[in-house]
This record gives C-alpha cells, sequence and structure tokens, in this order.
C-alpha cells in the first residue's frame, strides 16, 4: 500500500488589490513627466525640496484617526514594536506640518518647500480614484500675508501650463472656509458635526445642484443607489442665505469678474465678522493675482468651493480641468478636480501649540495623468531602444560590441535575450517601440557592416503620417551601411524620427 500524495497547494490568483494600479511605460512616463515639469516650476518660484518617509507616527496625522483601539479608517496603519501605531501617509501637508515643527528652530522663515511622492488612503475606490496616487504639493509655512495665498495660486496655475494644459483648459476657483464659519455664527449654528455635515453636502454643489444641496442641508437625501444620507437639519433662514450664497459665483458661460464675485457675496449679508474676514483676504488675494497678471477666466472666485480635508482654515483653492474627456468606452465624463490646496494656520499648531500660518497647492499627479488620457493629451509615448537582433550564438561578441557601442554613445539599446527567431524579435522590437532594429548576419559581419532597419518610418507610414514619394525616396525602411557609422546613422535615424512623430 503507497501513501497518498500530499494534497497540491491552491495557486494564489494573480491580482492587483483594489485601488492598487500597475503602471507600464507610458503611464510611468507620463507621471514622471508631470513630476518634473510641475517641479521644474516649483523650483523657479524658489521652493526647496524635501523628502519625508511613508510612515508617519498615527497621531501626527491626526485627521483620519477616529477614537478607536486601531486607527485604520481613512489610513492604512500597524503598531510597531514599540506598541506605537504608524500609518501610510494619506497626503504630503501632514508630514509636512510634523517635519517644520520638529526642525522650526533651523529653517528659515517662512519656509518655502516643495515635495513629490506616493500617498495611501484606505478609501473605497472607484472610476479615477485609487488607495494609492502621486501627489506633487509645494507649501508655505510661516506667512499669513495674502499674498502667499496668491503666489500659490498663481504657481499652481503655471505649473498646469507645464503639464501640458493651454489657456482656457483648467481653471483654478478660489474661496475662503471663513465664508461658511461667518454664516454659521450669524445663522447660530454652533455645532460643529452639525457644520461639517453642512460643509460636505456644499461641497456636493456641482454634482447635486441646488435641490440635491438643499436636501442635505435639511432633514437628508435618499440617492439613486437607495441610500440614505442624514442632513445637516440646518435652520430655513440659514439655508436660504446659503442659497443665495452659492448662486453668487455665476455660472461657466458667465464668468465674472473676481471683484463682481466679491460684491455679490457681500451683498448676500449675514456673513457676520469671520465673513467679513474672509472677504476682505479675498479681496488681498485678488489684487496680489492682479499685481502679477492672472487672468480673470483662469483663477475665479467660487464661494461653492470649500475642500473636503478639515484641517483647512481660510483661503481654498480647487484646479478643475476643462477639457472634454472620455472614457475607455468613448463616452463622454466630467473628471473635475485635478489639484486643490488652501490655507491650514492649524496645523503646525497642534505640535507646538503655537499659531503657524501656512498655505499650499497640491496637484493629483496620478489623477492629471488620468485625465490628460481621457482628453488624448497625454503626451508623446516615451520611445523604446534600439534592439540588436541574434542571429547565431557564434557572433555573439558582434552584438555584444554593437549594443556597448550604442549605450557608450548615449543611445538607449539592448541585446535580444530569448530565444526566438528573426521575425519573433522583430516583432519583439516593435512592441518595445524600438526605433531601429540593428541586424548584424555573417555576411554583414565579414563585409564590414551593418544592416539597419527603421522601424520608426514603418510606424509613421502605417499612420498615414508619411505619404508622399520625395519622403519615402529619402527615407528607406532599410539601409545596409558601414559598420563603422553604426553610431552615426542610428542617430540619425532617431532625429529624423523626433521630428515626425508627434
Amino acid at each position: 500500500m503507497t501513501d497518498a500524495a500530499p494534497p497540491t497547494a491552491p495557486r494564489p490568483e494573480a491580482r492587483a488589490p483594489r485601488g492598487f494600479a500597475d503602471r507600464r511605460g507610458p503611464e510611468v512616463a507620463a507621471e514622471r513627466r508631470i513630476v518634473r515639469q510641475v517641479s521644474e516650476v516649483y523650483e523657479r518660484w524658489g521652493f526647496e525640496p524635501l523628502e519625508t518617509g511613508a510612515f508617519e507616527y498615527a497621531d501626527a496625522l491626526g485627521k483620519f484617526l477616529p477614537d478607536a483601539d486601531r486607527p485604520n479608517e481613512g489610513v492604512f496603519a500597524l503598531q510597531d514594536d514599540d506598541d506605537q501605531w504608524m500609518a501610510l501617509r494619506y497626503d504630503l501637508t501632514a508630514p509636512l506640518a510634523r517635519f517644520a515643527a520638529q526642525s522650526w528652530e533651523t529653517l528659515p522663515k517662512p519656509y518655502r518647500r516643495y515635495a513629490f511622492g506616493p500617498v495611501w488612503r484606505n478609501e473605497k475606490p472607484g472610476p479615477g480614484r485609487f488607495r494609492e496616487f502621486v501627489q506633487c504639493d509645494a507649501d508655505t509655512v510661516g506667512s499669513d500675508r495674502p499674498e502667499a495665498d496668491a503666489e500659490i495660486i498663481a504657481m499652481a496655475c503655471e505649473g498646469l501650463q507645464a503639464a501640458g494644459l493651454e489657456a482656457g483648459q483648467a481653471v483654478v476657483r478660489v474661496s475662503n472656509r471663513k465664508l461658511f464659519d461667518g454664516l454659521f455664527d450669524a445663522g447660530g449654528v454652533t455645532d460643529p458635526v452639525q457644520r461639517l455635515t453642512a460643509l460636505r453636502a456644499i461641497d456636493k454643489f456641482d454634482r447635486l445642484g441646488w435641490s440635491g444641496v438643499a436636501a442635505l442641508l435639511g432633514e437628508g437625501r435618499l440617492d439613486d443607489s437607495g441610500d440614505y444620507t442624514k442632513g445637516a437639519q440646518l435652520p430655513l433662514g440659514v439655508a436660504a442665505t446659503i442659497e443665495a450664497f452659492l448662486g453668487s459665483a455665476g455660472g461657466d458661460d458667465e464668468a465674472p469678474t473676481r471683484a463682481a464675485t466679491l460684491d455679490a457675496i457681500s451683498r448676500c449679508g449675514g456673513l457676520g465678522a469671520a465673513g467679513e474676514a474672509a472677504l476682505s483676504e479675498l479681496a488681498g488675494i485678488d489684487r496680489a493675482l492682479s499685481a502679477m497678471r492672472v487672468d480673470q477666466a483662469t483663477v475665479r472666485f467660487d464661494p461653492t468651493i470649500v475642500r473636503g480635508l478639515e484641517y483647512y482654515t481660510g483661503a481654498v483653492f480647487e484646479a478643475e480641468l476643462l477639457l472634454d474627456t472620455v472614457d475607455d468606452r468613448g463616452r463622454p465624463v466630467r473628471f473635475g478636480s485635478i489639484g486643490g490646496g488652501g490655507r491650514y494656520d492649524d496645523l503646525v499648531a497642534r505640535f507646538t501649540g503655537q499659531a503657524t500660518p501656512a498655505t499650499g497647492f497640491s496637484f493629483g499627479v496620478s489623477r492629471l495623468a488620468s485625465a490628460l488620457r481621457a482628453a488624448g493629451r497625454s503626451g508623446p509615448v516615451p520611445r523604446g531602444p534600439v534592439v540588436v537582433i541574434v542571429f547565431s550564438e557564434t557572433d555573439m561578441q558582434a552584438y555584444l560590441d554593437a549594443v556597448s557601442e550604442l549605450r557608450g554613445a548615449g543611445i538607449a539599446a539592448e541585446l535580444y535575450l530569448g530565444r526566438a527567431g528573426m521575425k519573433a524579435q522583430m516583432k519583439y522590437a516593435d512592441r518595445r517601440g524600438s526605433p531601429v532594429a540593428v541586424m548584424l548576419g555573417g555576411d554583414e559581419i565579414a563585409a564590414g557592416q551593418v544592416t539597419l532597419k527603421d522601424l520608426d518610418a514603418g510606424r509613421m507610414l502605417a499612420a498615414g503620417m508619411a505619404d508622399n514619394e520625395a519622403w519615402k525616396s529619402q527615407r528607406p525602411g532599410q539601409q545596409t551601411v558601414p559598420r563603422d557609422t553604426l553610431v552615426r546613422t542610428v542617430r540619425s535615424i532617431i532625429e529624423a524620427s523626433s521630428i515626425m512623430l508627434p
């Protein structure tokens, strides 16, 4: 009798966790391009780079942490061997506040820094919403001047252009959280939970319209899925003031000037002392933006902007994409926000107990890259390396010499290291986006020559980008040249392609 064979362990399913995306060459290149170009803007405006760790102590993050034994609501947390909870950073602002408080004595004041990197949020993923994504921020810590807010806003506009958007393809909307603080104070709404519920309702104005927001400011709302959201139960007079308030910005077609919007808001009345202070701060921002010649249509004042994070204390900004975008099936979609920020004067004070004003803006790099892709504006496809084809094992030295020579000249190149034949190797080079395939067969090696196949020429012909006979005669798809002209000829092919390709 033989022993039974041990049961085979089940194979794991190859799948990425929900909300965590795999990205290949074009997607990675698009995000890196945005980070590089926006970072260049930040540095040109005098901001220095800062890197902080992926983990922060959970009590340093604050905003997302409930009163519970395990702080895992909104963040991904774990307990260290000293029993302290650490959490992956959910943005780049909370780590900055901790760093500024920890290093304040040694920092130049105001402290101007930019940072980029992945952040993590333990939230329900959805279309365009990930649990891990890249942000690129710039912040000024230590200045309460409205010019600091205006500078951040103007720099964000320049960053949007650097990322690939043209005039009229995005708008930065600006408001001030103190407007609603004053409105709630004047209306006798003192409960912080009731205020927060109302702000969250107002934040949905662009999606739900006034009828949906009115329901959420009152008893509540039943959405299309059948879920019921309890409302803020505001007094009717406060809700009526908010309705007038939200209508003061005008529609996209009207685009009132910033000064006209401030005037319309002030006429709504019922703003209280905090609201009047907000109007004064926004007027100061407008003066600075005008002095920097920031267009009225590019930056607008809009009281519907409240921003979701609770640490904002004053001016808030949100960048909205205006380009037409479509989903994977070609259906129109609205992308909405691609970045935002504001003033957070209390965040550093959580650590020091001393008021430290701060303001900043964050590009949602992953979201902006997705939005540009959905608008057909993802930028040039990254070029693959030159591929050296392998014909036989006995000529391996010739292949290695060729690929080393190309790399030494600064040309990205690789030697095919599979075991397939010529046809499969050419298909491989095409899938890699290679501009040129280098062929050194026995005859070429013996004659001191090399054959070069111009793969970009084939792509351009297939795309109908080069259909005149003169171009075809000057751009042979394949040519055999002296071996000692390998680098020069490959470089000329690549440079010619760079002129023609998008």
